[in-house]
Formats: structure tokens, sequence, C-alpha cells
């Protein structure tokens, strides 16, 4: 849980909120096949469905600061680099507009690539 507190009171976020978040705007950007996920029963990388994004992403919390890590699949034929960062720029503003927390940085993972 990471949160918020002020003179009115406090808000407090869910790891799972903060992660279906994350995978709701990643899943925005142009070239997003989907998030990823390992499955652990033969350790691959599978493609997750719009109902649990939230497997795809790591949140991390260190002195009020979310550091953030996700996996994705691409589309082919696109740009990683352009990609990776529309959804760094995109993650970034709507977690800080949407709960007030700080983003302290974002970790992009390319897993696979899909035609």
């Amino acid at each position: 849980m990471l949160g918020i507190t002020s003179e009115h009171g406090a808000i407090n976020y869910s790891d799972e909120v903060l992660a279906n978040i994350v995978g709701v705007s990643t899943m925005e950007c142009y070239g997003v096949v989907g998030m990823a996920s390992k499955n652990a029963k033969d350790g691959l990388w599978e493609l997750l469905k719009v109902e649990s994004l939230n497997r795809g992403v790591r949140i991390h919390n260190k002195d009020n600061k979310l550091f953030i890590e996700l996996y994705i699949i691409v589309e082919y034929g696109t740009k990683i680099s352009v990609i990776a960062n529309n959804i760094i720029q995109k993650i970034k503003y709507h977690v800080e507009n949407y709960t007030g927390l700080k983003v302290a940085s974002i970790t992009v993972n390319v897993q696979g690539v899909r035609v």
C-alpha cells in the first residue's frame, strides 16, 4: 500500500490499482500488442488478457517514490525505442495525475514481437 497524507486525511492505493493504471495506460500506446507475464509452469512468456494486465507490471516503493517495471509484447515493424518512450511518458503522466504519487523510474522490458 502506498498513499498520500494531507491535513484533510489519507489516501492509500493498493499495488493492484496502480498496476491497473499502468497496464491500461500501456495498452493505449501505439505498437503495443499486449502485456506479458512469465508462465510459471513452463517458464515461457505469455500474452495477457485484458482482465489481467496488472500481472505484467511490477511496482516497488522507496521513500514515497514509485519504481515501475513492465513487460510488453510489441507489434512487428514498429520502432521499439519510440514505443518505449511513449509508454514511459504516458505512464508517468497518468500515475502522477490520477494519484498524486511521484514516479522515480519506469523500466520497459520488451518480451516479444508479434506480427
